[in-house]
């Protein structure tokens, strides 16, 4: 049986995903699919408009096998942080491929450029010419010397093979045609991205088309004047906000020169964002100034929470659950913990939602 490993966010799940699981199932009939499952805050720094438990069960309900927590933490950060986490926790339960949505479609060329990407030198060459202002997919493709677009979806898919070739997984990396754009906000067709998607929502557009049914009864409407308030008091009232996470080069001083004078998030991002500092790397550093989550902080994985699992899932767990490396029993009075809380804690300010709930009951759902 091919043991398939998949990276999630669903923000929100849509016809794109289905599509996803469904060409696994027509390569693999047989196999089992695990999913690692980002929760209330994404890679970009958003607010998932669905719920941990919300995704869980519409995973569940959508032929996922076993659901595994990608703690905030880690699943606020880089590309490389994000991946190479995600790609710890799939190895630990014996994953034998993972298969991701990819632009290019060219596997061939994404482990050329992940092998790469390993070089010291390459590395240090794409710092200097991000120093002189060139954005991050262009600085890649220049250290290079290569043709190659470097688009949200390959650049994940580049982060996930590196994290393979590095700690040398027996995972094969595996892609599948995306048939959107993460870029594209505005297209009709049947699949979309997902900020296609919350373009539409926040325009009240209806959503019926490019989700599967039920989906939009478990959106959440991010409430982003709360979470203003939030960041703006805690940015007056922290005195030590260049020791958290993302919070380098003197930004803190920008912050706090500037959250008194914007009327909203966005007003705020526009007033301090730089070549370095960019939507997406502010969006992370106010995420991690909200949980307070410090560099210091940055530790290992200490354990792995299942969140869901089927029949089907069940007796797979059942037949690795001695050959695990990383614990799957919740250590309550772990770092990964504490912050895994103050996230539902949060989320539930800012959304007006009880997901704290489900954290504090803390058991796998389980479907038959």
């Amino acid at each position: 049986m091919e043991v398939i490993g998949i990276i999630c966010e669903y923000n929100p799940f849509h016809n794109g995903h289905l599509y996803h699981i469904k060409k696994i199932k027509e390569m693999y009939p047989d196999s089992l699919i695990i999913l690692v499952l980002n929760g209330y805050f994404l890679e970009r720094g958003e607010i998932s408009i669905l719920s941990k438990e919300a995704k869980v069960k519409i995973a569940l309900a959508n032929n996922i096998d076993i659901i595994l927590e990608l703690p905030v933490i880690y699943g606020t950060q880089s590309a490389d942080t994000f991946a190479s986490v995600a790609l710890k926790i799939l190895n630990n339960f014996h994953v034998n491929k993972i298969i991701f949505g990819s632009e290019s479609n060219e596997i061939e060329k994404i482990k050329e450029i992940a092998s790469n990407q390993l070089d010291e030198e390459y590395n240090e060459l794409v710092k200097e010419y991000l120093d002189n202002g060139l954005n991050y997919p262009t600085a890649l493709a220049k250290a290079l010397n290569i043709d190659f677009a470097f688009l949200p979806n390959d650049l994940l898919g580049i982060s996930y093979t590196k994290a393979i070739i590095k700690n040398n997984y027996n995972i094969e990396p595996i892609t599948i045609k995306r048939t959107s754009t993460y870029h594209d906000t505005s297209s009709n067709n049947y699949i979309v991205s997902a900020s296609n998607i919350r373009e539409k929502i926040k325009n009240n557009e209806d959503i019926t088309k490019y989700v599967p049914i039920n989906i939009k009864d478990f959106i959440n409407n991010t409430n982003y004047d709360n979470y203003f308030r939030l960041l703006k008091y805690k940015i007056n009232t922290d005195n030590y906000l260049n020791d958290y996470l993302d919070v380098d080069e003197g930004i803190e001083y920008r912050l706090l020169d500037y959250i008194n004078k914007s009327k909203n998030i966005d007003e705020f991002i526009n007033n301090i964002k730089t070549k370095r500092y960019t939507y997406n790397k502010l969006n992370r550093m106010f995420i991690h100034i909200l949980l307070g989550f410090k560099k210091n902080d940055n530790i290992d994985i200490e354990y792995i929470r299942i969140l869901g699992f089927n029949s089907k899932g069940k007796r797979y767990l059942n037949s690795i659950k001695e050959n695990l490396e990383i614990p799957t029993s919740i250590n309550k009075d772990s770092i990964q913990y504490k912050y895994e809380i103050k996230a539902s804690i949060i989320y539930d300010l800012i959304n007006n939602t009880n997901t704290y709930e489900f954290e504090q009951r803390n058991k796998p759902i389980i479907i038959d």
